[in-house]
């Protein structure tokens, strides 16, 4: 288990325990009022039992005893019914799962938004109170990468879902019979002069390009739309350190998008 602890102590009783699971790892983050306090980040594999996730909550709540209540943001539906259920029985307040059904700082239109994935809510829901007034372009180059569209009023225009870094060396590695599995990192060249190099090249080079065209399409989409100005681009994700610095125009790297968006959705959502 990582873990960063700011080195404040708590001195008041606003305590919140935010739980961001995704497919490759699960966060657990401690917030006092809008003060991010300690993030503890484990593999999301490593928690498929009760007694494996208590193990992570209950070190937590020896440290800040204050938490009183949880929200969870989830992409990992086998786990979801363990982590509510460890949550409620260690915390004794609210318990909040976000999903569309929450109250939303956006207007979501979209095809059973049931579907429509957490840490996306999460995501979209950061970018309005970043730029309430203003076009976003929000991308989550993880595990997938995922890209959402919200207008300068605050509608969920559309998106779309591509395979992340890991995803596409595992699918050239598995599916033919002679490239390898080749690790992914900032690339010395443009094109490669071995198999290993023209693999992780074309890979980060090719997403690169690819999230380089699309949000110029997505800005002409915008324009077509009536929204004026330039669309904010925001990235966060665990391949977004690497892509991030590859683009022409810098977007805005935020490393804990979905967990602060979280954070938001259940302030907004408290009684």
């Amino acid at each position: 288990m990582t873990s960063h602890r700011s080195g404040n102590a708590p001195s008041s009783d606003s305590f919140l325990l935010v739980v961001e699971i995704g497919n490759t790892t699960a966060s657990f983050a401690v917030f006092r009022g809008e003060e991010l306090l300690e993030v503890n980040k484990v593999p999301s594999e490593a928690l498929p039992l009760h007694t494996d996730i208590s193990g992570v909550i209950v070190p937590i709540l020896a440290a800040w005893p204050q938490l009183g209540d949880a929200v969870l943001c989830s992409v990992v539906p086998a786990l979801d019914s363990l982590l509510k259920s460890e949550l409620r029985r260690h915390i004794g307040g609210r318990i909040v799962e976000v999903a569309s059904s929450l109250q939303l700082p956006f207007t979501l239109s979209y095809d059973s938004p049931e579907s429509f994935g957490a840490d996306r809510i999460a995501l979209c829901a950061l970018c309005r109170r970043l730029y309430p007034d203003e076009p976003v372009i929000a991308l989550d180059i993880g595990t997938a990468i995922t890209v959402d569209v919200l207008t300068s009023g605050g509608e969920y225009l559309g998106g779309l879902i591509m395979p992340g870094l890991d995803l596409m060396a595992r699918a050239l590695n598995e599916r033919t019979a002679r490239l390898p599995l080749v690790g992914m990192d900032t690339p010395d060249t443009l094109i490669g002069r071995s198999t290993a190099e023209c693999i992780r090249d074309g890979i980060i080079w090719s997403c690169v390009s690819g999230i380089e065209g699309l949000i110029g399409k997505i800005t002409t989409l915008l324009c077509d739309n009536n929204e004026a100005g330039e669309p904010r681009v925001i990235v966060t994700g665990g391949s977004a350190p690497l892509i991030a610095g590859l683009l022409e125009t810098a977007p805005l790297h935020e490393e804990l998008a979905v967990i602060r968006g979280t954070h938001y959705l259940f302030t907004l959502n408290s009684d």
